[in-house]
């Protein structure tokens, strides 16, 4: 078909993905719950643990051609449809609307929806990749690491 756009390059599916998820969790997750729970004995999230949290996964990728560390040990990253290098407000839609606002209103069925979609879809975009223009690829960064 003469409109269809090409498939994004090396697009990486769910379980890669989840990975990089489940490290990212471990490596942040972690040290964040034990300084809270330091300060605070408080073993539930807070403010200052959502706002590290937050941050991560909104600057690193920024300032990391699209990885965080559980990305960059999985070998996949965040990049613009046109494979360009994500910037901030691609990464607060990304994150902030994509995944918190959409996934919570939605009781998380939104996160079940977008790993089915993962899953199935050609392009393997979630929903939040599809709000911020964004994908997952194991391509390499043309500049930098």
């Amino acid at each position: 078909m003469e409109n269809e756009k090409p498939l994004p390059s090396n697009a990486v599916g769910f379980w890669r993905r989840l990975g990089a998820s489940l490290l990212d969790g471990l490596i942040i997750g972690i040290p964040l719950a034990l300084i809270s729970y330091s300060i605070t004995g408080d073993t539930k999230g807070n403010l200052f643990t959502n706002l590290v949290s937050i941050l991560y996964s909104i600057l690193l990728p920024v300032f990391w051609y699209g990885f965080t560390i559980g990305k960059r040990i999985m070998g996949v990253r965040i990049v613009k449809l046109d494979g360009e290098q994500v910037g901030f407000g691609t990464m607060l839609l990304r994150a902030v609307i994509g995944i918190w606002l959409i996934y919570t209103v939605t009781l998380g069925l939104g996160a079940i929806i977008s790993a089915i979609m993962v899953g199935v879809r050609k392009d393997k975009r979630a929903i939040h990749d599809l709000i911020a223009g964004t994908y997952v690829t194991s391509d390499p960064p043309k500049t930098g690491l």
